[in-house]
């Protein structure tokens, strides 16, 4: 059997920009993803702490070390900037992986700077 487990988290993230003109995505910040082992493309799911809106879409890399969390196309409806989201990632694990399973959890400051990063 499989389950669908968090693989990975980006914890209250600030949103840096939303540009609704821009084919949809969530543009963030290569050293972010690098850090939760999130790829170009990726599909994402996001939750806004400050509205409740909660919404898939995928990653598009930003600069690096650039500290941005920008939310593109329709998104740019479901938060503004200043707003704090947390972005998770999943996959499918067999029950063999599971035995020594970690989701790594990346928390960040207001300036979206690695705090912490844990496996959980």
């Amino acid at each position: 059997m499989q389950r669908l487990m968090c693989k990975s988290k980006v914890h209250r993230a600030t949103v840096t920009q939303a540009e609704l003109q821009y084919a949809g995505s969530l543009t963030l910040d290569k050293t972010l993803m690098d850090a939760a082992d999130l790829i170009d493309y990726e599909q994402v799911s996001v939750v806004n702490v400050n509205n409740g809106q909660r919404f898939e879409t995928y990653l598009i890399p930003g600069e690096r070390n650039s500290g941005v969390v920008c939310l593109n196309g329709p998104a740019a409806r479901l938060g503004q900037e200043g707003d704090i989201i947390i972005i998770m990632s999943y996959a499918l694990y067999d029950e063999k992986e599971l035995k020594n399973f970690r989701p790594k959890m990346i928390y960040v400051n207001d300036k979206n700077k690695i705090v912490n990063k844990k496996r959980k």
